[in-house]
């Protein structure tokens, strides 16, 4: 029976390291890998932060043994359970996690999981890309797209916080617009309240980003959605996300040195890289 002393406390599986050993926690997510050792199951679980691995033993447990039996990939569990540290010879230098273990005092199915259509505990998959896409919500459980929604959010923040250094307002403007005669043919949608009229989805919501600069926003920047009806080519979709910035009384110059300075912050903060300088061309070269 579990200590009254000891309240199990919610963490990510990522998150403990040999400083946690002694807690007595509460992990839930995906079953990543199960290994059977007869007496001794481990079980490797996965959440966004990282993976854990669990011991499970019948004499911590006898119904968390007996439930992690009938365990496989990616079924979804809570459990409960003690951190240990590993034994040296044990450690996992790979992984975050990788000097420490929970053995299991509670497990609980949470969800079962049929045998997934292709592996997703592998840096590469060689299933087809429509494979992927029809499961799409697989594919996103794999640690290599993970990375890179990690990526493209940290760099979306970290634009958000030196823009706000610099002064600038971050300011949205309507998706539902009129059609305007730009050089890209939008996206339209019916109007429900008016019946034979539509509204256009922007290629870029110009003509309202004006209006704020005719108004004295004289700086503000968008991460903006962008819809254009464009025949598909490589890597380029009908909807993206870009950058937009718009600044009122400045020159070259001032243009220079923002973008200069957003570029070298996020290398740094991003992925810890610094750049001393930019070089600058001229035109001629």
């Amino acid at each position: 029976m579990m200590d009254m002393l000891s309240v199990p406390e919610r963490t990510g599986a990522g998150a403990l390291t040999r400083r946690d050993v002694g807690r007595v926690v509460t992990l839930a997510g995906w079953v990543h890998r199960r290994r059977d050792h007869g007496n001794l199951i481990f079980i490797d679980l996965r959440d966004r932060s990282g993976l854990c691995q669990i011991v499970v033993r019948p004499e911590e447990s006898a119904e968390a043994h007996a439930a992690a039996r009938d365990v496989r990939g990616e079924y979804v569990l809570s459990i409960t359970g003690d951190v240990v540290g590993r034994e040296e010879a044990n450690v996992n230098p790979n992984l975050p996690t990788g000097e420490i273990e929970v053995v299991a005092r509670r497990l609980e199915v949470l969800n079962k999981s049929e045998v997934p259509p292709f592996p997703l505990d592998e840096q590469d998959v060689t299933a087809s890309e429509d494979l992927r896409l029809k499961y799409r919500y697989l594919d996103l459980r794999r640690r290599p797209l993970l990375r890179s929604l990690t990526l493209r959010h940290r760099i979306a923040m970290e634009t958000r916080r030196y823009l706000d250094e610099q002064g600038y307002l971050e300011l949205e403007t309507p998706m539902l617009t009129r059609s305007t005669p730009e050089g890209a043919r939008d996206y339209v949608v019916p109007s429900r309240v008016h019946p034979g009229s539509i509204y256009a989805l922007p290629q870029s919501p110009q003509l309202f980003k004006q209006i704020f600069m005719i108004a004295g926003f004289e700086k503000y920047f968008q991460i903006a959605r962008c819809f254009r009806d464009e025949d598909l080519r490589a890597d380029r979709q009908p909807e993206f996300t870009q950058l937009d910035l718009e600044m009122s009384f400045v020159d070259r110059e001032d243009v220079i040195a923002l973008i200069t300075g957003l570029i070298t912050r996020l290398w740094k903060q991003v992925l810890n890289i610094d750049i001393p300088s930019i070089p600058r061309m001229k035109y001629q070269e």
